[in-house]
């Protein structure tokens, strides 16, 4: 079993949920605010550290086109940023319409704001992971530490498939 934090980031709050191979379930955690529009890299080494991950994954923005939301480059540089920090294999998969979605589960009205919105959207975008990731790909994803080169190739755009690892793989 593996343990895998998921990231709905966005510029004022970032969305944490965690979740776990062996059921392909997640749990929504909590939001964290932004410290002048950064990430509060306190309070994700804190729960970084209380969940030991194996691997994070974290949604990417698209329009509904398939073209990436403007201010992507931001999330871009969070998993990067994840990656550097914490030596972590970084994921990313398309969020389109999870904060909607997760709107909708909690049963919230369009215009509340209400915090529980970002844990849960990050909820859903690691359970879209786990539910599409073939099962090899997630157990040599999070079974061993990354080298430096398949870590840089896991963070990349949500339609690319990183290279296999070794001649012959699949």
């Amino acid at each position: 079993m593996a343990t895998l934090l998921g990231f709905d980031f966005g510029p004022r709050k970032i969305g944490v949920a965690v979740g776990q191979t062996i059921t392909g379930t997640a749990t929504a955690l909590e939001t964290v605010r932004a410290q002048g529009q950064r990430p509060d890299w306190q309070r994700l080494e804190a729960i970084i550290r209380e969940w030991q991950p194996d691997a994070v994954v974290v949604g990417l923005p698209f329009n509904m086109d398939d073209s990436e939301e403007r201010w992507s480059d931001r999330v871009h540089r969070f998993a990067r940023q994840l990656q550097g920090r914490f030596g972590l294999h970084v994921h990313l998969v398309d969020e389109r319409l999870t904060s909607l979605e997760a709107r909708r589960q909690l049963k919230l009205s369009p215009y509340r704001a209400d915090d529980r919105i970002d844990a849960q959207a990050a909820k859903l975008i690691l359970e879209t992971w786990l539910a599409d990731a073939p099962s090899a790909e997630v157990v040599s994803a999070v079974s061993s530490a990354p080298s430096s080169a398949s870590r840089v190739s896991s963070v990349q755009s949500a339609t690319e498939r990183p290279p296999p690892s070794a001649p012959g793989a699949s």
